[in-house]
């Protein structure tokens, strides 16, 4: 009876101290985790009472287990009920491959994705296999009108808001503003006779309407003015970048005085272009044209060059001015000026001036020579 009243008192020992892996977990298996088996246990051979063994099993070694490289460390499981004591700590679990989260469907979600009053709609739409959102075929039909020019007026006293455009449109390109520049005011040294030349222009006004005022021309040192002409223009914004422009225009030298209509334009042509053209009818019913341009190249923040070129032209000859048809004259030029600010920048370079045709003609009929070379000094001012 001692004898069997040992066996069942080591029958009932080792049976507690039995690991918590031997018990069943089908219930608590985790994805991507398998779980060890537990040891068989012997029983024992001698007689004497068999020392419990610990609670928690020595941890075994697990093979390693190679992740793929854009899984995620998985997370240690944690226990949710009252098996915190089949969590196996110290046991290193070899971990499979993590699995995807499920896609999830929005469609078992009515108004997932979409404001909540939109949902329904969206969602019996679909269902009847109606078109909605992005599937809708690309319409044409007029955008609706606005309930009223000025949405404000309706928080606002109209006519304090009436006021406050007026400020606004003043403040942001309504002001009259007024400019005065030079783009040429230079001394020509040339062989046996140094001259002067300039050309500049005015205005007065906005963004939209302008007065303009131009003038330029050139003379001889001891001999006075060659020629000299003033126009005066109404300038009007047909564009962001160019004005049509249309006045009188009165040349007061070469002898005999003529006054002409004019109409042009000037503006910035594609590629930082300054461009200007005009057709000059006169008194006389002579029919004059003129288009030049240039542009500034700049070399540094304040060094910049500029080329210069400029056509004359006439629709018959005009042998009171000198003038032949055709294409009577042009001048090209290269200027290097140094913007000591930007309202003043002294230049130096070299112009070319060749009279052409019957112009040419009348030119060596006075004892002049039809091409003239000059280097240029002078400064380019505007305020």
């Amino acid at each position: 009876m001692k004898r069997l009243a040992s066996l069942l008192s080591a029958s009932a020992m080792i049976a507690l101290a039995l690991p918590a892996d031997a018990q069943d977990h089908s219930m608590h298996d985790m994805q991507g985790m398998r779980m060890p088996s537990a040891k068989p246990t012997a029983k024992p051979k001698s007689k004497t009472k068999p020392k419990p063994k610990p609670a928690t099993p020595a941890p075994r070694r697990s093979q390693p287990v190679t992740k793929p490289a854009s899984a995620a460390p998985a997370k240690p499981a944690t226990a949710t009920s009252g098996h915190q004591g089949h969590d196996m700590s110290g046991m290193a679990m070899p971990m499979g491959p993590a699995q995807p989260a499920p896609a999830q469907d929005n469609g078992a979600m009515p108004g997932m994705g979409m404001p909540a009053d939109h949902a329904g709609h969206e969602m019996a739409a679909m269902s009847s296999g109606e078109s909605v959102g992005t599937d809708l075929p690309a319409g044409s039909a007029p955008a609706p009108t606005p309930p009223m020019d000025h949405y404000a007026d309706l928080q606002f006293p109209p006519a304090d808001m009436a006021h406050a455009r007026d400020m606004m449109m003043r403040e942001s390109g309504g002001q009259t503003m007024a400019t005065v520049m030079f783009n040429l005011a230079e001394y020509q040294a040339r062989k046996g006779r140094d001259g002067y030349r300039w050309d500049g222009e005015a205005w007065l006004g906005g963004d939209i309407n302008r007065l303009t005022i131009k003038s330029e021309g050139e003379g001889v040192l001891r001999q006075g003015v060659e020629a000299a002409e003033v126009q005066a223009l109404y300038s009007r914004a047909i564009g962001p970048y160019f004005n049509l422009q249309a006045g009188v225009r009165h040349d007061f030298k070469p002898s005999p005085s003529r006054t002409y209509a004019v109409i042009g334009f000037e503006g910035l042509a594609p590629y930082w272009f300054e461009v200007e053209g005009a057709a000059f009818l006169s008194d006389k019913g002579d029919l004059l044209g003129r288009l030049e341009g240039y542009y500034d190249q700049r070399i540094t923040q304040r060094l910049v060059l500029q080329p210069r070129a400029e056509l004359n032209l006439s629709a018959q000859d005009v042998p009171e001015s000198r003038i032949g048809a055709g294409l009577s004259s042009a001048e090209l030029g290269l200027r290097l000026r140094y913007e000591i600010t930007r309202q003043f920048a002294p230049y130096i370079g070299v112009s070319y001036e060749a009279k052409t045709g019957q112009t040419a003609r009348y030119v060596r009929g006075n004892g002049d020579d039809p091409t003239t070379t000059s280097v240029v000094a002078g400064v380019r001012i505007w305020f």
